[in-house]
């Protein structure tokens, strides 16, 4: 049977975009004859992202949709995501147009070819093309990934990247509690501790939006991504 790449989608509010997004997923021709399977998860959102996303995948049976009953966050959905997928790997792209889903062959690449078991994309490196917004924001990634490889002995570039790329095994077997945007230096150091892990970093392109465009992460969640970082940097659990 062919390989396939579970590609988890937590959604909230993304009734105007959504479309275009998994237009986009659908679009993309994996390398190694790779099937794609799709797994939306629905976190409470307050418009009508539900309805569009039930009218959009009719009779498309390699699509699964989950609804939270409460909101309960992108780490939460995440985790929901992971438990549905049935692919031989998984990643996460977000519903909103920041990501390009055709470089998730670039991810693939390192994995099929033998090298990876663990695939992150950095925004930070090569020479895809990068919006440019805001200098807070960068410093306070770049701040982030120095704090997480202090803890994890990594030198990524970019550890808050939405799309890291991994073997559904190490995944599924991780016991993940992150339930908002903890989720990214939780995983990264849960991962860090996988004996003989082998983890690459690939350059890829970030359409990043404004706040009035919908983005939602905030100061209060930097702050969370610092304890994370210390949190499950000093304690396994």
């Amino acid at each position: 049977m062919p390989e396939k790449l579970s590609i988890i989608i937590p959604a909230y509010n993304e009734a105007r975009t959504i479309h275009r997004i998994l237009d986009k997923v659908e679009e993309v021709k994996l390398i190694n004859g790779i099937e794609k399977e799709l797994v939306i998860v629905n976190d409470c959102s307050k418009d009508d992202t539900s309805a569009v996303v039930k009218a959009y995948m009719a009779g498309k049976p390699h699509i699964k949709f989950v609804e939270h009953a409460v909101n309960q966050g992108k780490g939460a959905a995440i985790h929901t995501g992971i438990k549905e997928a049935t692919g031989d790997y998984i990643i996460v792209q977000d519903a909103d147009l920041e990501y390009d889903p055709n470089e998730f062959n670039i991810l693939l690449k390192p994995i099929t070819d033998g090298f990876a078991d663990v695939v992150y994309g950095s925004r930070f490196m090569g020479g895809k093309p990068h919006r440019i917004l805001f200098f807070w924001h960068s410093i306070g990634n770049k701040i982030l990934t120095f704090g997480s490889n202090m803890f994890t002995n990594l030198n990524l570039t970019d550890m808050e990247t939405c799309y890291k790329l991994f073997k559904a095994p190490i995944i599924k077997g991780l016991s993940l509690k992150e339930k908002r945007f903890g989720f990214e230096p939780e995983v990264t150091a849960r991962i860090s501790r996988i004996p003989d892990i082998r983890i690459y970093e690939v350059g890829i392109s970030y359409y990043g939006r404004t706040y009035a465009e919908g983005k939602k992460i905030n100061w209060k969640d930097g702050f969370r991504a610092i304890f994370c970082i210390v949190k499950y940097g000093l304690f396994k659990g």
